[in-house]
């Protein structure tokens, strides 16, 4: 195992955890100009894309624990580097998050009551969703998600665009999921900020593991069936 390539998904975890999860704290809300759920949701697409242009050659660019469960799933990469690969995004995440606490406390009236980019159900779902709507969205989301990646990285499909279709398929996730649970569909990004919020955030995060993990599994195997050649361009083997 090459600590490259845990050191490139933990930079782009980072990435993804500091840049998605502050444009929710620091702009979609931000006086009477901020950049709302679609500038959420592009933005944590473009956290994807711009990474997997700089690491997928790398690491695979995974930055995510759905991701590199359901990819080991679906044949797409070593069931003994999946463990390594999941502490370096963790490991990530909370540097993402950190450095994002660090900024955002900076603004007067700033305050980790308000979620700080926390998912959850029930009263700290931003719709109030119930538990059973935030399960399935979820696990129905990151399901889809791994479907998108198995299949724009296949060997059969048009080189080079992988990281456009991923990176837009988030965004797609995001604008849909984002009132239900805030999107995870990442249990790394999930528990970066959820470590700062603590109570409920701490509380409710199993359910940001336990959800997306079966999504990618099931997202990994289903595509793994569907098509008739496991290999794929981008793995992080």
């Amino acid at each position: 195992m090459s600590t490259k390539k845990l050191a490139a998904e933990a930079i782009g975890t980072f990435w993804l955890t500091f840049a998605g999860c502050g444009s929710a704290v620091i702009a979609a809300g931000f006086p009477n100009v901020g950049i709302g759920l679609l500038g959420v949701s592009l933005a944590f697409g473009l956290t994807v894309v711009t990474m997997a242009y700089a690491i997928g050659h790398i690491s695979g660019c995974h930055l995510n624990p759905a991701v590199t469960v359901g990819l080991a799933a679906g044949g797409r990469f070593p069931a003994g580097q999946v463990v390594p690969y999941i502490v370096a995004q963790v490991i990530g995440a909370i540097v993402g998050a950190g450095v994002l606490y660090l900024i955002a406390r900076g603004a007067p009236g700033f305050d980790l009551a308000g979620g700080f980019a926390s998912n959850g159900y029930a009263e700290h779902s931003p719709g109030k969703y119930s538990l059973v709507s935030a399960f399935l969205m979820e696990v129905v989301m990151t399901m889809m998600f791994l479907f998108i990646i198995m299949g724009s990285t296949h060997g059969k499909a048009p080189a080079g665009f992988a990281p456009l279709a991923i990176g837009l398929g988030l965004a797609l996730i995001h604008l849909v999921s984002i009132p239900v649970t805030n999107t995870s569909v990442n249990p790394a990004r999930s528990t970066g900020p959820a470590l700062f919020v603590g109570g409920w955030a701490l509380q409710q995060l199993w359910l940001f593991w336990v959800a997306p993990l079966i999504g990618g599994v099931l997202g990994g195997v289903i595509y793994r069936w569907l098509s008739d050649e496991p290999e794929g361009q981008v793995t992080g083997r």
